[in-house]
Formats: C-alpha cells, structure tokens, sequence
C-alpha cells in the first residue's frame, strides 16, 4: 500500500520517495555501494577462513594455541555464509539493473566461492558499471581517486 499525496494540482508523487534534485531515482547507486562493500566483506572473511583459520585448524600442533586460534577463529564461516547469501541477491540485482550477460552474472555470483577471486570479480564490475551504466554510481568528491 503506498502512500500518495498530491502536490501542485495533478501531479501526484509517492511519499518518500528517493529522488536527487535532478529527480532520478538515487536506488541504483546505493545498489551499487552496497555490491562494493558486501563485495570487499565476502573477498575478506573468504581469505581470512581459507588461508588462516583453516590450515592453522589443521595443520597446527593438536591442542597448541595456534590450533584453538584456528578453531575458534572457523565461526567466520558461518558468517561468511549469510554474508554470502546477501552478497548473492545483491550481484544478482545489480546484474538485472545493469543490463549484465548472463556469464558475467554468474562469475560475478561465484566470485565469492573462490578465496581472492572476488577482488578481481569486483574491480571488473567496478569497471563495468563505470563504463556502461555511469549513472549507477555516485558522483565522487573532489579529490577522490577514482580506479
């Protein structure tokens, strides 16, 4: 149920609703910088589990400090999972917004199964999206590098 209310005689606009002074819909950007952040989270937990947690889990002395780092250190699986998930329906959206093929969809999806892969994935998209879809991204600030 959405929320209407007339403004300046017929003109009728949603409640709330997410526009720029330039009156474009601003949800594509936020997309976008939330892909970027979810992007860098999964590519960090995914490094940190498989080159870290599990080898000192395993390869470690049994019962040595190094060992129970590894082992109290796996919980960030599970977290990398439901980071995972979310990551997921984000690329996902994002696919569908900017109009992406469907091999570049699904690398970008897998990207986050592969340790260090991601990093890559995300400055192809990055890219990507620059290129062909500038108005996903946001105006950076003045003096902003920009890759």
């Amino acid at each position: 149920m959405g929320l209407l209310r007339r403004v300046r005689g017929l003109r009728v606009v949603a409640v709330g609703a997410r526009t720029h002074p330039g009156g474009q819909y601003r949800g594509g950007v936020k997309l976008f910088a939330t892909y970027r952040v979810l992007a860098l989270l999964v590519g960090v937990l995914l490094a940190f589990c498989s080159l870290v947690a599990m080898p000192l889990k395993y390869l470690a002395a049994d019962g040595g400090t190094w060992q129970r780092f590894g082992e109290q250190a796996s919980i960030l699986w599970v977290a990398h999972g439901w980071v995972f998930m979310i990551y997921v329906v984000v690329a996902f959206a994002l696919s569908r917004k900017a109009g992406w093929s469907i091999a570049f969809t699904l690398v970008a999806l897998v990207a986050g199964l592969v340790p260090l892969l991601i990093f890559w994935v995300e400055r192809q998209v990055v890219r990507k999206v620059r290129d062909e879809n500038p108005e996903l991204t946001s105006s950076e600030p003045t003096g902003a590098v920009s890759s």
